[in-house]
């Protein structure tokens, strides 16, 4: 999957002043940083200056819904601004890095989102959120694989040529393995099986019956 954008580098907008958002959206969690335009350059991370961050709800589109997604969205970037002293006159630079952004037809529409959004000549990058946690280690490189389990799950990998492969990452039904989502699921199953006597008795069974705060597994089925 390519990036989507509507300008150059950020590091073009870095002798310009005012100020850079990044967004992490996931299915659990929404982070926003807020950070100054003018960088030191990438081998010096430890000396950026995060002038504000903020958390929000879940922005994955897939979870709740394209209008719940972006009301989140706004909501902490707008949050991330206020407590930094500034607005959104100063963002020079966005990176939205979202869980469920998986085509080019998702990043072209919430791309045309964020342009109205801000005004004036600010650029604007729209990823899913495995290519930023693969920048995160990589100090910004996009080479090599990062694999992320978390309410989901998803693989995904940069050649050093520039190739892109991804595994998993296609929700609770078609294969998030290995995620919170697709362990839970599995655990439910097991209770469900042993108290029909498809499957061995478990010790999942006390146990989530004591979390859920219900009295029989017969209670789990919706």
């Amino acid at each position: 999957m390519g990036g989507y954008e509507n300008g150059d580098s950020p590091a073009a907008a870095a002798w310009e002043g005012g100020v850079i958002l990044g967004v992490d959206g996931g299915t659990t969690s929404t982070v926003c940083v807020c950070l100054p335009a003018a960088m030191p350059p990438p081998e010096a991370p430890g000396s950026v200056a995060v002038l504000s961050r903020a958390i929000a709800g879940c922005s994955n589109r897939n979870s709740v819904g394209e209008n719940a997604a972006l009301e989140t969205l706004e909501q902490v970037m707008m949050q991330a601004l206020t407590t930094a002293n500034t607005d959104r006159s100063a963002v020079v630079a966005v990176c939205l890095s979202v869980s469920g952004v998986n085509h080019p037809s998702d990043q072209q529409r919430m791309l045309d989102w964020i342009c109205n959004l801000f005004p004036g000549n600010a650029k604007f990058y729209v990823e899913n959120d495995a290519v930023a946690a693969l920048a995160s280690g990589t100090m910004g490189k996009l080479h090599g694989c990062v694999l992320i389990a978390g309410t989901g799950s998803i693989a995904y990998g940069v050649t050093e040529d520039g190739k892109v492969a991804r595994a998993a990452g296609a929700g609770p039904v078609l294969g998030d393995w290995g995620s919170g989502y697709g362990i839970a699921a599995q655990a439910l199953t097991a209770v469900i099986k042993a108290h029909d006597g498809r499957g061995p008795q478990t010790n999942l069974t006390r146990d989530i019956i004591r979390k859920l705060e219900i009295s029989s597994p017969d209670e789990l089925i919706g």
